[in-house]
C-alpha cells in the first residue's frame, strides 16, 4: 500500500455495497486515533432470492429463433442505491462545511460508483482513495492497516 498520510480531522469513509463506517482521525498522521462518526448498512438478499420468475424469452420476428432476456441484477441495483445514499450523506456534510478532508476506502467497483454520485466540491476534498475492503474489520485493525 502506498504511504497515505492521514492528517488530524480527516474523515474516512470505509464502505462496500452494503455497509459504510464513517470515521474521523482525532490523532495525527503518524499515530491514528479513528473515532466512529456514523455507521450505515443495508442487508441485500441475493438476486436469486429477489427474482420471482425465470428470465423471459424473446421471439425473433422472422424464423423460429428465440433467446433469453437477461435477468435484472437486483442485488447490484441495491448496492448502487446504497452507495448513492452514502455519497449523498457525504455531499451534505461537505456542503455544511463539517468536513475538510476525505479518504475513501472501498473496493474498486464501489469507489467507481461513489465517484459517480459525489458532487465536485466533495471530490475536491478527497486526499486519497484506497481500493480495499476493510469494512468488516474492527477499528483498531483499520488503524493498523492504515499505519502500515
Amino acid at each position: 500500500m502506498e504511504d497515505v498520510g492521514i492528517p488530524r480531522k480527516t474523515w474516512l469513509v470505509v464502505c462496500n455495497g452494503a455497509k459504510a463506517v464513517i470515521l474521523r482521525n482525532d490523532g495525527d498522521a503518524k499515530l491514528l486515533n479513528l473515532i466512529p462518526v456514523d455507521v450505515m448498512f443495508e442487508t441485500h438478499a441475493p438476486t436469486r432470492e429477489q427474482g420471482s420468475e425465470r428470465p423471459g424469452r424473446v421471439y425473433q420476428s422472422q424464423g423460429a429463433a428465440r433467446s433469453a432476456v437477461q435477468q435484472t441484477d437486483r442485488h447490484s441495483k441495491a448496492e448502487r442505491t446504497f452507495l448513492a445514499e452514502v455519497a449523498g450523506w457525504l455531499n451534505g456534510h461537505v456542503q455544511n462545511h463539517t468536513i475538510e478532508r476525505v479518504v475513501l476506502i472501498a473496493p474498486p467497483r464501489a469507489l467507481g460508483t461513489l465517484r459517480e454520485y459525489l458532487i465536485p466540491s466533495t471530490r475536491a476534498l478527497i486526499i486519497a482513495e484506497i481500493a480495499k475492503d476493510p469494512v468488516k474489520l474492527p477499528i483498531p485493525e483499520i488503524e493498523k492497516y492504515l499505519a502500515a
